[in-house]
């Protein structure tokens, strides 16, 4: 959901970090059809001292996971990572989350400790194996193909803060934290030392919008890509850095791992390992924390800052919704088996042209809603003067196609 034209800001005041930026890793398993690997309870969680590898529990579940991916030392971050997982089940909708999760050897059984409720990725998207917040782990992850030159990161984004220097523990019936976060850290009570009654966890930060991005005098294309993202979508403070850094959750999957991906693209890290360079990415980090803001009426009415339900006064356009499961019967249409739907721009009547296949119709909005649906005519033509002007998908369907298109209706 992008950040609405009527958000309103409050300073933040966030620390810059004394160690600088560091990545987090969300391990994104979305291989539905891999082989099903065992997930065993582990109890060593985040003691250094203890191996994550061993199974010493029963069963938690079991999950596709392609046989040759693993997460062990050799792979995840310095010392005991936060780990938080979510796998997509063989449904193709149930996602399923956990944390910490490790599978040191490939073709082997998993370990992890707690386990989440289930979530339907056709549903909204907030809760999961964050577990300071309850936050999605699968939700405002960076991905790969994002933070890349000529990238675009079109979500909301997750950050980590130290809940020492940051956060607040506010007596207003939810200490510790706001929406869209259904809890706080267990120990908030003896760590959250921050000041500003702003800052908790679930807090929505962005650069508000009357901040010009050339103003911050920004040096690499990856701080500009950033710093869009954060004016136009913000980041979800989702879990306790615990040391005195600042975290971006970004994509470990069989796909590959998001910083390795960086710093192949940029030829500089996307993390400083704690050990804060001055570097023009380090300084562009910086820069950007020190103007981030909370949107301070965000909530689930007027997520962004904003009514929920209005799309068009909104810093970025609005991407098709999954609340319709149909989307994902999408098959591939090969160029001579496709029709040509015209005039787009239209103001009246869509029409079909060299139809060989369409029986039935069905218009979207783009947050994706069905507005109208129905079959198609001998004259293969559509009436659209029921519908106000704007961009809507159409999604034309057959015995054995499906093929979905964007309109313009003026």
């Amino acid at each position: 959901m992008p950040i609405h034209e009527n958000a309103r800001y409050v300073p933040a005041y966030l620390k810059i970090p004394k160690y600088g930026l560091t990545p987090d890793q969300d391990i994104l398993i979305l291989k539905p059809d891999s082989p099903m690997t065992e997930i065993y309870t582990n109890y060593a969680g985040w003691d250094g001292s203890k191996d994550r590898c061993i199974v010493q529990g029963p069963l938690l579940f079991s999950a596709p996971i392609p046989v040759n991916f693993v997460v062990n030392k050799s792979n995840w971050l310095p010392g005991m990572p936060n780990a938080s997982m979510a796998v997509l089940m063989p449904d193709g909708r149930t996602i399923k989350q956990t944390q910490p999760f490790a599978r040191c050897t490939a073709d082997e059984v998993a370990t992890s400790q707690y386990l989440f409720k289930d979530q339907d990725i056709y549903g909204d998207g907030y809760y999961g194996a964050h577990g300071g917040s309850g936050l999605s782990a699968l939700g405002g992850t960076i991905r790969l193909g994002e933070l890349v030159p000529d990238g675009v990161i079109r979500h909301v984004m997750k950050i980590n803060v130290s809940a020492y220097y940051n956060l607040a523990l506010n007596d207003d019936g939810t200490p510790g934290y706001r929406w869209p976060a259904p809890n706080a850290d267990s120990y908030a009570a003896n760590r959250y030392h921050g000041t500003n009654p702003a800052m908790e966890i679930g807090s929505l930060l962005a650069i508000p919008d009357s901040i010009h991005l050339d103003s911050l005098k920004l040096e690499t294309e990856a701080g500009k890509i950033l710093a869009t993202a954060f004016q136009n979508y913000g980041a979800y403070i989702v879990d306790d850095s615990w040391e005195d850094v600042i975290s971006m959750e970004t994509e470990f999957s069989p796909d590959g791992r998001m910083i390795d991906e960086f710093e192949q693209e940029w030829g500089f890290d996307f993390g400083s390992n704690w050990d804060p360079k001055n570097t023009p990415w380090t300084r562009d980090f910086n820069r950007i924390v020190e103007v981030l803001h909370v949107v301070d009426n965000n909530t689930k009415t007027t997520i962004g800052g904003g009514p929920t339900n209005d799309f068009e006064n909104r810093l970025a356009p609005m991407a098709p919704d999954l609340a319709d499961p149909n989307f994902t019967s999408v098959k591939t249409i090969e160029e001579e088996n496709k029709v040509t739907i015209f005039p787009t721009p239209s103001s009246d009547y869509l029409y079909i042209s060299d139809n060989k296949w369409v029986k039935n119709y069905s218009i979207y909005s783009l947050p994706g809603g069905i507005l109208i649906q129905g079959n198609i005519d001998a004259t293969h033509s559509i009436n659209l003067s029921n519908l106000a002007k704007g961009n809507y998908l159409i999604r034309l369907e057959g015995e054995e196609f499906i093929q979905i298109e964007k309109i313009v209706i003026l």
